[in-house]
């Protein structure tokens, strides 16, 4: 098994043997129908993919600033796509799910009203975010420190808000402001509640990879009663810094059932028992606009489906754009759970298209063959792997493995024993100095610093990765469209059992969205 690390080198040393020999040139110019495929590419433009980036956005500036699934935001997107795709040919559902959406009805707010007023930015990777299970409120006071250890000292071992005598001389109403340590987030905030406070604020604890907001706090159920919120250090310490500082905290959840829906275009030529498929999620995260997660794969298959619309494939091309993937991938595990065993034999391969414009980026494929991670795909991937490795090198161009683990639209098809890959620029994790010296960049950055926030705008996007990767997309489809090789053959027949009996949970949840 090859390091993640080790992986990139190879892609880089490969890239520079093409472009020295010129005996490695990718896919598309080892394929008898590498014409079709080389139109498709020249036709496929950034300027075309960036164009529909822009819908997005401006769509999302129309609706509170977000597409999110189950809003007018997410409709609109979906009203978009639908339209652009029925208008060059293709055979359009409209897929309704319903999902329970978890959110908040007025946007959440931690503002520093004194001293020197600052409003602090919500989301993961930014300032704060809510606790789960915190109950709405909206309180205003001054914040009171509870036993804090600053300058950190080891990790996990602040006891800040343990005990119950860490709140002696706590003023009733106020705010208190608690560090991350030893104990779990819900007896601090019990504690908070029984000495009065009208709001918690825990913030991480300071040390080496316990900074950032990059943890969702649970709370462990109902009973608390006040607003309580997880901060990074930064904002814990900015808190701290002045006697007197007051707050103000916003926090307003829902949780309710509403409809969502995926987009499916199919081409009206080619072999129905054969199927190529192509996804990406088109609904962002709440507290933002997502044109990088996953505006970026959307207006990149987009763009290639519509280029694509003349073509005569001899296999049937499906361009899926998936709903409610931020809520635990759902708009894709209900299509897969949808499908007959017999519909579901017919898709020979699918590719996974999310944050592929990473403005920070790494030219990351997923790990079909398992050697880089050690999770491999179903039989098959690993060609799927092999084959986008080709494009890069064949365009002398670096590239990575990132890991195959369902994190995104492709774990309900590999569930499904359906052979996948895909591509990914990068979200939360940090650029190593590595990876900045063979891809540029910046190192000790994320590779998406607007991920999952409200800075995931137009300007969060990197143009060549943009155009880089809409080029791979249009050479796999087109590809594949023509001749899916040994995919899907007698070499990978023992998955069709494991196809039919699959079950259906959704992959794990992580990070990502």
């Amino acid at each position: 098994m090859r390091s993640r690390l080790r992986k990139g080198v190879l892609g880089a040393v490969v890239a520079a043997l093409a472009l020295s020999s010129g005996a490695f040139t990718g896919t598309a110019s080892a394929h008898p129908n590498h014409d079709s495929v080389r139109k498709l590419v020249k036709a496929v433009s950034g300027k075309n993919v960036n164009t529909h980036l822009k819908v997005f956005q401006a769509i999302a500036n129309a609706h509170d600033g977000t597409r999110v699934s189950g809003t007018r935001g997410f409709d609109a997107s979906r009203d978009y796509v639908a339209w652009r795709l029925r208008a060059v040919g293709y055979k359009v559902t409209v897929q309704p799910f319903e999902f329970l959406f978890e959110g908040y009805r007025t946007p959440p707010a931690l503002q520093r009203t004194s001293p020197d007023p600052k409003t602090y930015t919500y989301g993961f990777f930014s300032d704060y975010v809510a606790m789960g299970d915190s109950p709405a409120g909206s309180v205003s006071g001054q914040i009171q420190a509870v036993d804090l250890v600053l300058p950190p000292g080891a990790p996990n071992s602040s006891t800040s808000g343990c005990e119950a005598s860490d709140f002696e001389g706590f003023v009733a109403g106020r705010v208190a402001l608690m560090q991350r340590g030893t104990c779990n987030f819900r007896v601090k905030v019990d504690n908070a509640m029984a000495a009065g406070a009208s709001g918690a604020i825990v913030f991480n604890e300071g040390q080496e990879g316990r900074t950032e907001v990059d943890l969702n706090p649970v709370l462990g159920g109902p009973g608390v009663t006040i607003p309580s919120f997880f901060t990074s250090f930064a904002v814990g310490q900015d808190l701290a810094a002045a006697a007197g500082t007051s707050v103000t905290m916003n926090w307003d959840p829902i949780s309710e059932t509403r409809t969502t829906y995926n987009v499916i275009a199919e081409s009206r030529k080619g072999d129905p028992n054969n199927v190529v498929m192509a996804g990406a999620h088109l609904d962002s995260v709440q507290e933002g606009p997502g044109i990088n997660d996953n505006g970026s794969g959307s207006a990149g298959i987009l763009e290639v489906a519509l280029q694509f619309a003349k073509t005569k494939p001899k296999n049937q091309v499906r361009f899926a754009f998936w709903g409610a993937e931020e809520f635990g991938l759902l708009g894709s595990q209900h299509y897969v759970d949808s499908l007959s065993a017999e519909e579901r034999e017919k898709i020979t391969l699918y590719l996974n298209f999310d944050m592929i414009a990473s403005p920070n980026y790494t030219f990351g494929i997923y790990d079909g063959d398992g050697d880089a991670f050690g999770t491999a795909g179903p039989e098959g991937s690993a060609q799927i792997e092999e084959d986008f490795e080709k494009f890069y090198a064949g365009r002398g161009l670096p590239f990575t493995a990132t890991a195959f683990t369902g994190r995104s639209d492709y774990g309900a098809f590999i569930a499904a024993g359906i052979p996948a890959g895909g591509l990914f620029t990068g979200a939360e994790v940090l650029k190593t100095e590595a990876e900045a010296a063979i891809f540029g960049g910046t190192a000790g950055i994320p590779l998406d610093p607007c991920y999952h926030s409200a800075c995931d705008t137009i300007k969060n996007i990197s143009a060549k990765a943009l155009d880089v990767n809409s080029d791979a997309v249009a050479t796999l489809v087109a590809t594949y469209a023509f001749d899916t090789g040994t995919i899907g053959t007698a070499a990978t027949a023992a998955t069709g059992a494991a196809r039919t009996a699959a079950t259906h949970g959704h992959a794990p949840a992580e990070a990502k969205s």
